[in-house]
């Protein structure tokens, strides 16, 4: 079994730029693991830190129970896809999906035989002859894959693959990617700073701020149960609200309007509450807690609206709120009543960012 196993990472190139600060992760074979972040956190450096093309200064790497932390890349039986795609110019796609297996002296049947292989996988055999200056976007992409493909390596590594593709062609290299590495059953380790792509193809995902793991976990506990503020807002579009209120008594006040808190063991004088547009709807008769305002601004996103809402608040500024509402009516200008539903509001502590009921639940527990 090829795990892959990082154990406290860390890569200082000077005390005041360090990437990557003490990370921890496993991506077991079957495991899809995508690296997600802002520019600046950090993913790029792991990556390049598992290939070997940079040196820790401190921590472990392994493979297959292996340590491979001081290993050359050559010796490290991975395979790696870049954003640029790094084909050799003056070379055929045959040329290029061989150029691997050529180099580790791969009898000559064999290096046939697998880059046919790949080459029926990927569609890319009316391809062989071409040189890559002679082909699309997404050809180039397919032969940078199929090279990693061919070698039949112990981890894959792909390091922003499709940013470099146009939006539609994206979304149909995007869900070959994910056929395809599935049917590899190795690790495969992902960087992207698109939440769309490191949510359709992952099996879990690392959200990385500032060299640090914020949340590493499945895509749907990441998307509905955010560790923090900072994956609360990284996470999801249109963007979480989050909203940082005045508590009084046992709720938070959102304007004029009263939002129960959760069961605290105490109260704090202010609090984040996060909740996700597409959970804010248009009050019923039967609602209660319900909180009035004025609409703002309309966004046509085609199967939805973007509705910005200004909530009067008598004691500071006005509180803009944001819902996703059906385009079956105007919405411009009107005054609106919403319902923030209880089971979709997330609450974060104001001085750390940590959701208050994920910590309150482990104290709990412990």
């Amino acid at each position: 079994m090829a795990r892959l196993e990082l154990k406290n990472l860390n890569k200082t190139f000077t005390p005041k730029v360090i990437p990557v600060k003490d990370v921890s992760l496993t991506v077991d074979n079957d495991e899809f693991l995508s690296l997600l972040g802002p520019s600046g956190c950090g993913k790029s450096t792991v990556l390049r830190l598992i290939a070997g093309l940079e040196e820790p200064t401190r921590g472990k790497i392994s493979i297959g129970g292996e340590d491979v932390t001081y290993k050359r890349p050559g010796d490290r039986n991975i395979a790696m896809v870049f954003q640029s795609y790094a084909l050799y110019p003056h070379m055929s796609v045959y040329d290029n999906l061989a150029s691997g297996l050529k180099l580790q002296k791969t009898p000559a049947a064999e290096i046939q035989r697998r880059v046919a292989d790949v080459a029926q996988v990927l569609g890319l055999e009316e391809l062989m002859t071409r040189k890559p200056g002679q082909m699309s976007g997404g050809q180039r992409q397919r032969v940078a894959v199929g090279r990693a493909l061919v070698r039949r390596p112990q981890v894959f590594l792909l390091d922003e693959p499709l940013s470099n593709l146009d939006a539609l062609l994206r979304e149909r290299v995007r869900a070959d990617l994910k056929e395809l590495f599935a049917a590899q059953h190795v690790p495969v380790v992902y960087v992207t700073h698109d939440q769309t792509e490191a949510m359709t193809l992952s099996t879990k995902v690392a959200v990385l701020n500032n060299g640090l793991i914020q949340q590493l976990d499945s895509p749907e506990r990441i998307y509905n149960h955010p560790a923090n503020q900072f994956v609360a807002g990284f996470v999801g579009s249109p963007q979480m609200n989050l909203l940082s209120l005045p508590c009084q008594g046992r709720y938070a006040m959102l304007g004029d309007s009263r939002i129960p808190l959760p069961n605290l063991t105490s109260v704090p004088p202010n609090i984040v509450l996060g909740i996700r547009p597409e959970h804010v709807r248009v009050a019923q008769p039967e609602d209660t807690n319900t909180i009035r305002g004025r609409v703002y601004l309309v966004e046509n996103l085609g199967m939805h609206y973007l509705v910005s809402v200004r909530v009067p608040n008598s004691q500071a500024e006005p509180i803009s709120l944001r819902a996703l509402l059906p385009p079956d009516r105007k919405w411009s200008d009107d005054n609106i009543t919403l319902v923030l539903p209880p089971e979709h509001i997330h609450w974060f502590d104001v001085q750390t960012g940590d959701a208050v009921t994920k910590r309150q639940v482990a104290m709990a527990n412990s």
